[in-house]
């Protein structure tokens, strides 16, 4: 029977009465999508095909290199049974363009800002001109090799045995390189110096009993990442998903900046300083939710995640913060059943080499300008109506959700002409006077849709 996408359990993965078609999904399906791979050390790799027949028979001998979700998933059980290192991942996607240039035909796949591609969904994400974006980007771009892992060596290894695959006919169009970015605790940060990557989609049933709380809900049926791969042999048991890639780069100064201004607006002083930035984003720095703490909790705290605003008109959490602009979670920001059917798989890397700590408090003047950010990856099973969605109408809308809420702080494009009001004390209700918004701080330097289809199909090339 076919694999059903929208049950509404988490998924066993290593269960015993699994059945023959899930098992087959998971054996065909690429890794990263239903759980993250380890990826402290990346290399993107942008490929174009010259001639069409070269370019299937080098998707088809990555294969070897490859492994599948359910090796994947036993490799992390692995590793925290025993701590056993896993072997390192090697993703494929492929643009609406690669599939022409391999002979496909496109009309069986279902989401049309995949067929569009980025370039043409410009206006609608309200990103830059085309010929602002890098070089690279500005290209037609067939494929994406995805190669990442604990450390630099096996990924390095793997990046020359890719090479060594790739025919005369082909060519790299351009290369990408992510490195983690952690605090003095080990937590994974963005160059902002936040902790990133909490209030993630899950799939699978160990993910969601050790994360599942009273007011946040993790689980998300497979539907929510998976879709069909119309290509493989047996679309009812191989699947695929959309990937989006767009590199954003992160002006650190101008954000430490407005952090500073904003401090200074609404009075804040000496320990109570570091509010501000986390009206902007929702969260201090080390992770603490400004929904449930005016200050940030001990380092030694786990970062929380179990909250909602359903009880927060703004007092606490400013409705215009970016994780509450980018999730707003079961509120009257958006509903729970909105938040449920956008939220993205968030697979991500920050790029770029620091010589000072992101994460203290050193002044603005000794932050980077440039040269540093973050690549954007997430799986959709449709990219319209999750990642154009978010992007569109919630963090580029200044009245969502409701009018005079602004832009998104951190990752709104669009000009910034709303004036914005914050609580002038952490849950009271007595509003700051209106403030021009934070400049926009992130700017995209170009991306791509793919789509990442399933083994079956590669193997068929």
């Amino acid at each position: 029977m076919p694999v059903d996408l929208s049950n509404g359990k988490p998924l066993a993965w290593d269960s015993a009465k699994l059945d023959a078609d899930t098992k087959a999904m998971l054996d065909n399906l690429q890794p990263n999508i239903l759980q993250g791979h380890v990826r402290e050390s990346m290399s993107l790799l942008l490929v174009r095909f010259g001639d069409g027949p070269d370019g299937r028979r080098f998707l088809r001998s990555l294969v070897p290199l490859m492994k599948s979700a359910r090796k994947h998933l036993e490799e992390v059980r692995d590793f925290n049974r025993s701590k056993k290192p896993g072997t390192p991942y090697v993703g494929v996607g492929i643009s609406k363009l690669g599939y022409l240039k391999l002979g496909e035909s496109t009309t069986k796949f279902t989401d049309n800002a995949f067929k569009s591609g980025m370039k043409r969904r410009k206006d609608t994400l309200s990103d830059p001109a085309v010929g602002a974006w890098e070089k690279h980007y500005q290209e037609e771009i067939h494929a994406i090799v995805l190669i990442g892992d604990a450390t630099s060596e096996p990924v390095a290894a793997t990046r020359t045995r890719v090479l060594a695959l790739l025919p005369k006919s082909a060519k790299i169009v351009g290369e990408e390189k992510g490195e983690g970015l952690r605090d003095a605790q080990g937590r994974g940060i963005e160059h902002f110096g936040y902790v990133d990557g909490r209030s993630q989609p899950l799939f699978l049933a160990d993910q969601v009993a050790a994360e599942s709380g009273t007011n946040w809900n993790p689980f998300f049926p497979l539907s929510h990442v998976l879709v069909p791969d119309p290509l493989a042999p047996h679309p009812s048991r191989h699947f695929g998903s959309y990937l989006v890639l767009r590199k954003l780069e992160q002006n650190v100064r101008a954000f430490r900046e407005a952090e500073e201004a904003l401090a200074d607006a609404l009075g804040l002083k000496g320990d109570d300083r570091p509010l501000a930035g986390a009206m902007l984003v929702g969260r201090f720095r080390n992770g603490t939710p400004l929904r449930l703490h005016g200050k940030p909790s001990s380092d030694g705290h786990p970062v929380q995640n179990d909250f909602s605003y359903r009880d927060d008109p703004g007092a606490k959490c400013p409705v215009s913060a970016h994780i509450r602009k980018a999730n707003p979670r079961d509120s009257r920001d958006g509903g729970l059943e909105r938040a449920l059917g956008v939220m993205m798989a968030r697979r991500g890397q920050t790029y770029g080499r620091r010589t000072d700590r992101p994460w203290d408090d050193a002044g603005p003047e000794t932050r980077p300008t440039g040269g540093v950010g973050l690549l954007f990856m997430a799986f959709n099973s449709s990219l319209q109506n999750q990642f154009e969605f978010t992007q569109q109408t919630w963090a580029d809308n200044p009245d969502f959700p409701a009018g005079d809420t602004g832009h998104d702080p951190v990752i709104g494009q669009g000009k910034r002409e709303v004036k914005v009001r914050y609580p002038k004390t952490w849950g009271g209700t007595k509003l700051s006077a209106p403030q021009r918004q934070v400049p926009q701080t992130v700017t995209m330097k170009g991306g791509e849709y793919f789509f990442m289809p399933s083994l079956a199909y590669l193997k068929s090339l």
